[in-house]
């Protein structure tokens, strides 16, 4: 009886506490974000600023669409693609912003975004007004977005990174080989190459070819952006990559790379001198996120019709939530469910980043789109850096897809891998196991046994079934036969204007020009975007977790701690976590794309 008592005391102990936990993170995140509402109030946009640009956070497709620090109480809105190129809009037209100080060293953004993000700056040096860059240091994909500024000045200890591209995959068979791990590999597809990390020890010649003429691309785009903007011959600029003349700030001036070399004061004198006041007169600036925050969005509320946005970045998977960033298909059915039943959405823009995950989610949510359309919603998809494998599968059958010409795509293949850690267990640890069986089949999918031949056929026949699937649901959404998606699938990675040569999609474009096109299908001409997912602070992320989801609210603070960590390198941690947590059949891209 006195245990029953302990035992019952600690647990009604333990909700107490858990209670006031929740009421103090509750407190603190109304008071955090009055602070902020405070905060917001006091930011003013005076005469002569100059809008300073950093993006020195990741830079997810929706504003605060990714896990967020739950204790920074006064944390500024993370804000998204394409909020970031409606801010940088709107300074070109506001009178008070003069000019734009880009000051970025490293730019956590895919090619197709880095693209968006420097015709933004084009379109707002084409009112007038300056654009100038600064940095101690400029990556390739910083200098990219610098490279269109009026002038780009560097430190005189700094660099420019700019070197060319390359694209690295890591091998494991050689540590599984170790190890004693079997890994049972299934794929359809010569091209999908997403086992072959453990299955081989370099890149399949079909692997190497299709990485080549991806990456090649996707340079050849890279060098002919700037050099129209920095008017350098593109042989000359291949010449200086070549060599690597960007090693130096002094040898970075001879090639042209830069403007000048100076000290940060130097870069706030020479601003002050294109808006036309005196050195000791104080320079405005307003970063890119309070600016964001006082101007807000045009919403357009007088509009009765709708055209939902619907972003889907990240991994999909099975279930109904998790780490924010990522597609869980119970989620977005709900979603779509919830949009196709609304009367005032006319139209749906299904805007992907995502490099795809389960077959059994990517079906769900298709069939969700299908339905959409059926309600006599018209779907256009809008393709971001990757709309790849499960990805492409989600978007083949709307009535519209628009890609930019550096999106990753394609990938139509699928896979699926199991451990064997028999000889593991036994030779490494000592343990074996034995089992009584009442059929043939009845331990299948153990990792603790080899497959029998039997078994492996079972699996080999479903990857064969679930490609053929898949070519016919893009043969359908396409307009072509079986065997023309066949001959552009087997899991070949292509780019955004390749894709578009081969009639995967059906135009290059971006979120705007996909969202015309749904309201023409429509036939409206007067309307409101309305985006979804919701998305919350990271005290609302933290409380979701421990309410929802009690035993695995760690994953979460876990989560966003490694990601501060890791920094650009956490999409590669990422990617290994989805393939260990990966349930079922995949249609995901080949490996985490790392372009250097």
């Amino acid at each position: 009886m006195n245990q029953f008592f302990k035992f019952l005391f600690a647990s009604c102990l333990g909700t107490a506490l858990a209670l006031m936990l929740l009421f103090f993170i509750g407190f603190s995140a109304i008071a955090g974000m009055a602070g902020k509402a405070s905060q917001q109030e006091k930011v003013a946009v005076k005469a002569n600023t100059v809008l300073e640009i950093k993006l020195d956070m990741p830079i997810p497709e929706k504003t605060n669409n990714l896990p967020l620090d739950p204790f920074q109480f006064d944390q500024k809105d993370v804000v998204g693609l394409h909020d970031i190129i409606g801010t940088i809009r709107q300074a070109k037209e506001d009178p008070d912003i003069k000019g734009i100080y880009f000051n970025a060293t490293y730019v956590e953004a895919g090619k197709a975004s880095s693209a968006q993000l420097r015709e933004a700056l084009e379109d707002f040096r084409s009112s007038g007004k300056f654009v100038v860059s600064y940095a101690n240091f400029y990556t390739q994909n910083a200098y990219y977005l610098a490279s269109v500024s009026d002038q780009i000045l560097l430190n005189p200890v700094g660099a420019v990174d700019f070197r060319g591209f390359s694209s690295m995959i890591g091998f494991y068979k050689g540590m599984l080989d170790k190890l004693d791990v079997q890994m049972k590999i299934f794929y359809a597809g010569k091209f999908k190459s997403a086992t072959e990390p453990f299955r081989l020890d370099k890149m399949s010649d079909e692997n190497r070819t299709q990485v080549r003429e991806y990456i090649k691309g996707l340079y050849d785009n890279f060098i002919a952006d700037i050099a129209k903007s920095r008017n350098i011959p593109e042989t000359e600029l291949r010449a200086i990559a070549d060599n690597y003349d960007g090693r130096s700030a002094q040898s970075s001036l001879k090639a042209h790379l830069i403007d000048r070399i100076a000290y940060e004061d130097e870069v706030f004198d020479l601003m002050k001198e294109k808006i036309g006041l005196d050195k000791k007169d104080k320079l405005n600036r307003i970063s890119l996120e309070d600016y964001y925050a006082t101007k807000g969005r045009d919403l357009n509320l007088s509009a009765k019709d709708k055209i939902a946005v619907v972003y889907a970045e990240g991994t999909i998977s099975d279930g109904d939530g998790g780490e924010p960033g990522n597609v869980f298909d119970a989620k977005y059915v709900k979603i779509l469910r919830q949009i196709r039943k609304d009367d005032k959405v006319k139209a749906i823009v299904l805007r992907i980043n995502s490099p795809g995950g389960s077959v059994l989610a990517s079906e769900n949510i298709l069939r969700e789109v299908q339905l959409c359309k059926e309600a006599g919603k018209p779907v256009v998809v809008s393709m971001g850096d990757v709309a790849a494998s499960g990805g492409y599968y989600i978007a083949c059958q709307a009535d519209s897809i628009f890609a930019e010409p550096n999106t990753i795509t394609g990938s139509i293949g699928v896979f699926g891998m199991i451990p064997i850690l028999q000889k593991t267990m036994k030779d490494k640890l000592g343990i074996t196991f034995d089992t009584v069986r009442t059929g043939q089949y009845s331990a299948f999918g153990t990792p603790f046994y080899d497959f029998s031949p039997e078994e492996s056929a079972i699996i080999q026949e479903r990857i064969d079934w679930i490609y053929e699937d898949f070519l016919q649901k893009v043969a359908k959404g396409r307009g072509k036969t079986r065997d023309q998606i066949h001959e552009m699938a087997q899991g070949r990675v292509w780019t955004g204007e390749k894709a578009f040569e081969i009639g995967l999609v059906d135009g290059i474009g971006d979120l705007d020009r996909a969202i015309a096109s749904a309201a023409k299908l429509a036939g409206v001409e007067k309307y409101r975007t309305t985006e979804f997912p919701r998305t919350k602070s990271g005290i609302e992320q933290l409380i979701d977790q421990i309410t929802r989801n009690k035993d695995k609210d760690d994953d979460y603070v876990r989560s966003w701690i490694i990601r501060s960590e890791l920094g650009e390198m956490y999409p590669l941690y990422k990617s290994m976590q989805d393939l260990r947590n990966a349930k079922g059949i995949q249609a995901r891209l080949p490996y985490e794309l790392m372009i250097y």
